[in-house]
């Protein structure tokens, strides 16, 4: 029997924090509840949970600086943000840090345990099983072996979210895939009004391999459709 998938919930608000933890354990997760920032980095840095669930604003590290501090210490676990900040502005920030998801609050305890499941899915010990093959193009190597791609030999730094669009797209490659299609396979919902998600990890990607990469920009846009896997030579 599988052990349950720890979900680290860094909240300060009790009431919020306790309804969470029951509707997770409900469903056959494992739910630990820390109440402060300081004390949520040290379990991501030592326990690596499954999935963290985080609010923003938060007592002695928020959540923006948790995030940035995460990622910059190459923890790749999938942080999901809960937060009442609901600007489109707030949303882009949380994920352009680092975040794999963003709920604002109030949101359904369901909608909250769909998200966990699927971002659990597409964290680093469920992408490690898959059996995909590498995929080298040029100078990228993209290995789910490992969870990484390299460009020219050098690693990308990418995260598992990260690393799941890139693979997404690169095994379509040649092949334009929308922005409902990504959202659907990997972040489990249809694409709404506004939700800018897949661009800002698109963007994340062209950062850290089209940048970097010496000959090719390998991202293609499909203005007001999405997005596509190709290299073409820089000018």
């Amino acid at each position: 029997m599988m052990d349950a998938m720890k979900v680290l919930i860094v909240e300060d608000d009790q009431v919020i924090a306790e309804g969470m933890a029951r509707h997770l354990r409900a469903s056959g997760l494992d739910p630990v509840w820390v109440p402060r920032g300081l004390t949520g980095l040290s379990r991501l840095r030592y326990e690596r949970p499954d999935v963290c669930v985080l609010d923003l604003m938060l007592p002695e590290l928020d959540g923006w600086e948790l995030i940035e501090t995460v990622r910059r210490e190459g923890i790749g676990t999938p942080i999901i943000v809960v937060s009442a900040r609901g600007s489109e502005e707030d949303r882009v920030r949380a994920l352009e840090l680092g975040a794999d998801d963003y709920l604002v609050k109030p949101f359904s305890m369901e909608e909250l345990v769909a998200r966990v499941r699927v971002a659990a899915r597409r964290g680093t010990s469920a992408t490690l099983v898959e059996r995909g093959s590498p995929i080298e193009v040029g100078e990228l190597r993209i290995d789910p072996h490992v969870v990484q791609a390299f460009v020219d030999g050098k690693s990308a730094g990418l995260t598992p979210t990260e690393f799941r669009l890139l693979y997404a797209l690169a095994s379509e490659r040649g092949r334009v895939l929308t922005r409902d299609e990504l959202l659907q396979g990997l972040w489990g919902r249809r694409q709404r009004y506004r939700d800018r998600t897949v661009d800002v990890f698109v963007r994340k990607l062209r950062d850290k391999i089209d940048r970097r990469a010496p000959r090719h920009n390998f991202i293609q846009t499909r203005y007001g459709v999405g997005y596509r896997f190709e290299p073409e030579l820089k000018s």
